[in-house]
């Protein structure tokens, strides 16, 4: 019997440690290759391992609610594969090519590769075979090598391709098909830069970029710093107790990186926060229409669906307000789709995850997207690729019995938009005080971006279009 032991793997872009939030096994317990051992937070995102092998746990080597750094070892297996080729320890960088073997030795059979972002894989002792192009570079060269002999290293040959080979599944370890799969990104489309013309997860970024702005230079694909992920189950809090009078909370994960992306957006971007409050009387009663309507049934209707038809109907309006602030170039990015940001609060901290594409919705495709992004920050199942690229948001903290308030912009976006409780309030309508449904709205936008004309207006549109819903239709 062998024990293998597993470390903690950079489950983020280069993160430096983790929190294990859950062990699903203990020991004694058998496991499989691909099954999840546990669960763990960073400051991006909640997510759960699997482990890379077969056997019997032999131990577990650090608690629950213990962070642990990228590299260190959090659980020994005991398997069956005395003897075998492959290494004891399971690293978590990427595989390095080499072979220490004899050249007349048979190879290891390849390990199989995890299905985690940024999960790496043991140190080999055999060398992926190269692609066909790359072989018969080789053999036209006569320079065809034993299978086990030392890797020399050499200028990869693929990288130059444009494309994949037709017909042929592009090279590329599981944590960067995953990737690829959460940025909607094609693999055969992907210019391999890796040696033997694997596809790296740089690669996929930049295809991912240049996806997103086809049109735009080097300034436009610069991604904004998203609010982190967070899991949304209910797990306490790491606690500290210093005496009978105080309690001290380790400031960690998701709650540390968003208070730093706070603190650089406030003090980076200049925030103006401007306030309107109105009758939103018809835009509640057209909320009741569209909740008999049975062309809408199923769907979730709320007057926050509402008040995100209006923000989207303004942007058309006024399209300036829809952009970002390159430093480095010093230009304004204007961008010609809205990915509208909902701010949700979680237990483990604040996430804007947001809706891609919002801009080309109708009413219904808005209300089930709005549903599914509530339900999987619920979940914790947000991935860092719905927390990317947002370009306004929403927060709505009227649902806590708040007026209004004056919102920090989330970081890399141009504007967000504070609703505030919906009350019977008395209310001059038609000459008469009456009572009437009344909210307020709080805009804070980059000064930089939006001056006071362009935010004003902006404002008092989503205002004007709640206030006569039927501007929904006219003008849109």
């Amino acid at each position: 019997m062998t024990i293998r032991e597993f470390k903690m793997p950079d489950v983020g872009e280069g993160l430096t440690e983790a929190e294990i939030l859950k062990w699903y096994v203990q020991p004694g317990d058998t496991v499989t290759d691909g099954q999840v051992v546990c669960e763990v937070e960073t400051a991006k995102a909640a997510v759960e391992l699997p482990i890379p092998f077969d056997g019997v746990v032999h131990a577990l080597l650090f608690e629950e609610g213990t962070t642990v750094d990228v590299g260190q070892v959090i659980i020994s297996v005991q398997t069956g594969d005395a003897g075998a080729e492959a290494p004891a320890v399971v690293e978590a960088a990427p595989a390095v090519a080499a072979a220490a073997a004899p050249a007349e030795a048979e190879p290891a059979p390849e390990v199989r590769q995890p299905v985690l972002v940024g999960y790496g894989v043991s140190t080999a002792s055999t060398k992926r075979r190269p692609r066909k192009a790359a072989a018969d570079t080789a053999a036209q060269n006569g320079s065809a090598a034993p299978a086990a002999a030392p890797a020399a290293p050499a200028a990869p040959v693929l990288p130059a391709v444009p494309a994949q080979p037709a017909g042929e599944r592009p090279l590329a370890k599981p944590p960067v098909r995953k990737l690829a799969k959460d940025l909607g990104i094609d693999l055969a489309s992907v210019v391999p830069t890796g040696d033997g013309g694997v596809v790296t997860r740089e690669d996929v970024h930049a295809a991912a970029a240049a996806a997103i702005t086809p049109q735009a230079g080097p300034a436009a694909v610069q991604a904004p710093a998203a609010v982190p992920v967070a899991a949304a189950a209910a797990v306490p809090a790491q606690v500290v107790e210093t005496s009978a009078r105080e309690t001290r909370i380790p400031v960690k994960g998701v709650r540390k990186v968003t208070a730093q992306a706070m603190v650089g957006s406030a003090f980076t971007a200049p925030h103006v926060t401007e306030f309107i409050t109105f009758d939103v009387t018809r835009t509640m009663k057209l909320v009741q229409e569209l909740k008999a309507d049975p062309d809408l049934a199923g769907l979730r209707i709320n007057p926050l669906l509402l008040i995100a038809k209006a923000v989207l109907v303004a942007v058309r309006r006024n399209p300036d307000v829809n952009a970002s602030w390159d430093e480095a170039a010093q230009e304004i990015v204007l961008k010609h789709y809205v990915n509208l940001g909902i701010a949700a609060a979680t237990p483990r901290g604040l996430i804007v995850p947001n809706i891609k594409d919002a801009h080309a919705k109708t009413l219904g495709e808005l209300s089930e997207s709005l549903s599914s992004l509530v339900a999987t920050a619920r979940d914790g199942k947000t991935s860092p690729a719905d927390m990317q690229n947002g370009t306004l948001t929403l927060t709505n903290v009227g649902v806590f019995g708040v007026d209004t308030g004056t919102p920090i912009l989330n970081p890399g976006e141009s504007a967000i938009l504070a609703v505030g409780a919906i009350k019977l309030q008395p209310w001059v309508h038609k000459g008469k005080v009456k009572p009437r449904q009344v909210t307020t709205l709080a805009l804070s936008f980059d000064h930089r971006l939006i001056d006071g004309e362009l935010g004003s207006r902006f404002l008092a549109d989503i205002a004007a279009v709640l206030e006569h819903p039927r501007r929904l239709i006219t003008w849109a």
